[in-house]
């Protein structure tokens, strides 16, 4: 069973010890917090956003941040989503978004959640839809190490009927 609880400074070198591979690296960080290898210092840049660890049992499997993109409080982005490499494809990652949808919608009282993948990060995307999460339309574009890399929008909305329907459905299945 996977359960959220906010992040403590104890779990800090598990989830730098997820990054093993410029790849991760920089599908982890989009390269906003630093140069790869990512430091102890880089990753403590995530300290003003409200930070999750999900836990399987006692143990960290996952992270994740959330914040506010805007000036209103009807949104949250979920950001910095990384798994345990050996608990990858056992559904932790799925569980944990499951998780953090509940929180912003029942806890924050957000109406609409975000998040922002890399399109050729298939596993991630796969995931995400599979948390209830649906392509809004948007992308950027992120110039990483001299290679251009278009990250799409996703989100899940409280209402049925806007960008992300089905969250409800995701969040039932939880």
């Amino acid at each position: 069973m996977i359960r959220i609880r906010p992040y403590r400074d104890s779990d800090e070198n598990t989830v730098l010890s997820w990054c093993r591979d410029e790849e991760t690296f920089a599908r982890w960080t989009a390269g906003v917090l630093g140069p790869y290898p990512l430091t102890a210092e880089d990753f403590r840049k995530t300290g003003g956003m409200m930070r999750f660890t999900a836990l399987d049992e006692k143990e960290p499997a996952g992270f994740f941040t959330m914040r506010n993109p805007k000036e209103t409080l009807d949104e949250v982005r979920i950001g910095f989503v990384i798994v345990d490499p050996a608990r990858r494809g056992q559904g932790v990652g799925r569980a944990m978004l499951r998780l953090a949808l509940r929180y912003a919608f029942d806890i924050y009282q957000a109406d609409r959640v975000s998040l922002a993948v890399f399109e050729d990060n298939a596993p991630a995307c796969a995931c995400y839809r599979a948390a209830g999460f649906a392509e809004t339309g948007l992308r950027e574009t992120y110039r990483m190490n001299g290679v251009e890399r278009t990250a799409l929008e996703m989100a899940c909305a409280r209402a049925s009927g806007a960008p992300g329907k089905g969250c409800e459905e995701a969040e039932a299945h939880t």
